[in-house]
């Protein structure tokens, strides 16, 4: 599969019904989620491996993991509605990931790589914070977006809780006017993705990590 298809796939994903401005809930765009997971898969994190996706919202992230070969997929995310839509998405992409209803702290089971777009915190300071302890807590590897003012910040972040940055990438966000403090029908926000390395956490394919 070529990545433009991914994209194409992806744009066709129901969205949520009711996003909710406490939990930040923004859509990644297609192209953007396809980008990172061409990436997390040319570095090897993809195909054959766990995907667990932190706050998985309506699905896009982990979907696009099983439809282009990962492993095994598990979702978290503690909106009830959002698990609604993405159980229908990944129905309708006919791949099989596994969600649950709960928040980042209570999932305990490892994975080789985590991928996650969390709330930025414009609502609550350091909202994305409790998603990057759980992937250094569960994952070997992470992909994780960041609003782009707060990249060194993360960095320092990432590193006190013992990752390794190996690659960053920067976007734009497109977030529509979907909330009614919105005032622009589009507003662009500058994103960064880092790609970090959890060495403590083992490879569920390793049989001495069970």
């Amino acid at each position: 599969m070529k990545k433009k298809d991914l994209e194409i796939l992806l744009s066709g994903l129901e969205p949520h019904p009711a996003p909710s401005p406490r939990l930040e809930q923004y859509t990644t765009p297609a192209d953007i989620a396809a980008d990172m997971l061409f990436f997390a898969a040319q570095m090897g994190d993809i195909q054959g491996r766990k995907v667990l996706d932190l706050g998985c919202g309506t699905g896009i992230l982990g979907i696009g993991a099983a439809v282009i070969g990962a492993r095994e997929v598990v979702a978290i995310d503690v909106d009830e509605a959002a698990l609604a839509v993405a159980l229908r998405n990944a129905s309708k992409l006919r791949v099989d990931v596994g969600y649950l209803t709960m928040g980042v702290a209570e999932f305990p089971e490892r994975c080789d790589t985590a991928v996650l777009n969390p709330p930025f915190g414009a609502q609550a300071p350091h909202a994305d914070l409790p998603f990057l302890e759980a992937a250094a807590r569960l994952s070997g590897v992470s992909y994780s977006f960041h609003n782009g003012g707060t990249e060194e910040f993360i960095r320092r972040r990432l590193n006190e809780l013992g990752g390794e940055v190996t690659h960053v990438r920067h976007y734009e966000f497109p977030i529509p006017r979907q909330f009614a403090f919105h005032r622009d029908d589009v507003r662009t926000v500058p994103v960064v993705l880092f790609r970090t390395l959890w060495p403590q956490v083992p490879s569920t394919e390793d049989p001495l990590s069970t």
